[in-house]
């Protein structure tokens, strides 16, 4: 980026905004996967670590669906480096087959997927996601399960690179930081767009569980 360097913004407490978007089949490989039941509750005071934090649910008999949810920031092209920072907590860790943190941009025809999953039922790593040739790639970055009924801190670090690709920075988890050093060439899009997402994956038996996620932020510049 040339000229002076981009301010930098900060969207805080973004599970308390309203606009969150949704779907299930959707979140599927290929955009077209099975149904799952899912909701999404925002005000709860218990759990909580500032008063308010946003339940996310799904369920349903389907196993490995998934449901996927995503809040919408604008548009920002000039916007190369971006932070997301996140508290999440569960009462039935050993429900989830993965839960899914993104952040997406989209401009100049192109859509840069800064997708991390972290998979706990599968290869037990963090995986990142080749948005050119749409699959995830494990990492050998440990993913374990969270313990139940407490509060786990998650900060995501992305960039543009200087060659236009998507850059996977580092994942630190509750305090420990792991380096990601990973790019990928983005997909075509005419979208212009800056998002978060959060997704929840049903495992082979297609447990119910919820997740509440608390302090939602994104930083960019």
């Amino acid at each position: 980026m040339t000229g002076m360097a981009l301010a930098q913004t900060t969207y805080s407490n973004l599970d308390q905004a309203s606009g969150w978007q949704s779907c299930t089949t959707c979140a599927g490989a290929g955009g077209s996967g099975p149904s799952a039941s899912y909701s999404s509750t925002p005000g709860i005071s218990s759990p909580s670590m500032d008063g308010k934090s946003r339940k996310f649910s799904i369920g349903g008999s389907t196993k490995y669906a998934n449901a996927l949810w995503w809040k919408q920031l604008g548009a920002n092209s000039g916007a190369s480096h971006f932070v997301y920072d996140l508290y999440y907590y569960t009462k039935t860790p050993s429900a989830p087959q993965a839960l899914e943190f993104d952040v997406n941009q989209s401009l100049n025809s192109h859509k840069f997927i800064f997708g991390t999953e972290c998979d706990f039922a599968g290869t037990h790593t963090w995986h990142v996601y080749d948005p050119y040739d749409r699959h995830w790639v494990s990492t050998s970055i440990a993913c374990t399960r969270p313990k139940a009924y407490t509060w786990n801190h998650v900060v995501l670090e992305f960039n543009r690179t200087s060659t236009g690709k998507t850059g996977f920075v580092t994942v630190t988890i509750n305090g420990y930081k792991h380096y990601f050093n990973r790019s990928y060439a983005p997909r075509s899009s005419s979208a212009k767009e800056i998002n978060i997402a959060f997704q929840e994956d049903l495992n082979g038996s297609a447990t119910d569980y919820s997740v509440y996620l608390d302090k939602v932020k994104l930083t960019y510049w």
